[in-house]
């Protein structure tokens, strides 16, 4: 697993010895950022990093000109993982680290630094088979439609099998592309 474009083009992440993180593939990787691109991101943008695992996602962000991340990240072990990513990347000025349940804490709010303008949600598939209104998943959309900015862009990763609703709160669905066994849903919330 690597960083595949940007400033840090090519360097190697640090993976847990164990099975405990389902890291995305170069490939999907690049895909989901050439999508990304469209809605002009992640350049410059605020974005946070929930179920963060070794930090994939958002150190792609970084090398690609994100300003800020913050990566959120339970389990003890993958978090010590982030923490020596960030660190080995050089970005830890531009991040904030936080151990915790992302369905509880969604985004959490740095001073000063705005609201998010790009999520990345990627729980773990076993929690996320139902995807309704009321479900984990849903109530950590409604959690985020306080933390990010108007226009933001959450991108869900879930097992292909899954089927999200249309609409969470503000956000709207406005894409989904399937990779394999997994698929990446693309919501925008309301812009006002």
């Amino acid at each position: 697993m690597r960083i595949i474009a940007g400033t840090k083009r090519g360097m190697g992440l640090i993976s847990p010895k164990s099975q405990v993180s389902r890291p995305i593939t170069d490939r999907v990787k690049e895909s989901l950022f050439s999508v990304l691109y469209k809605y002009d991101l992640p350049g410059g943008a605020v974005v946070a990093d929930l179920f963060a695992g070794v930090g994939s996602l958002g150190l792609e962000s970084l090398s690609r000109g994100a300003r800020f991340v913050a990566f959120v990240e339970q389990n003890p072990h993958v978090f010590s993982v982030l923490k020596k990513n960030i660190q080995k990347s050089g970005f830890g000025g531009q991040c904030m680290v936080t151990r915790g349940n992302a369905f509880k804490l969604g985004a959490p709010v740095e001073s000063g630094r705005g609201k998010y303008e790009l999520v990345f949600v990627d729980p773990p598939y076993a929690v996320t088979g139902d995807a309704g209104q009321e479900s984990r998943l849903g109530r950590l959309m409604d959690l985020l439609a306080g933390q990010v900015a108007p226009g933001a862009i959450a991108v869900v990763r879930t097992s292909e099998s899954t089927e999200p609703v249309q609409r969470y709160g503000p956000f709207d669905v406005i894409e989904r592309r399937k990779w394999g066994a997994m698929a990446v849903t693309i919501l925008r919330k309301a812009a006002g």
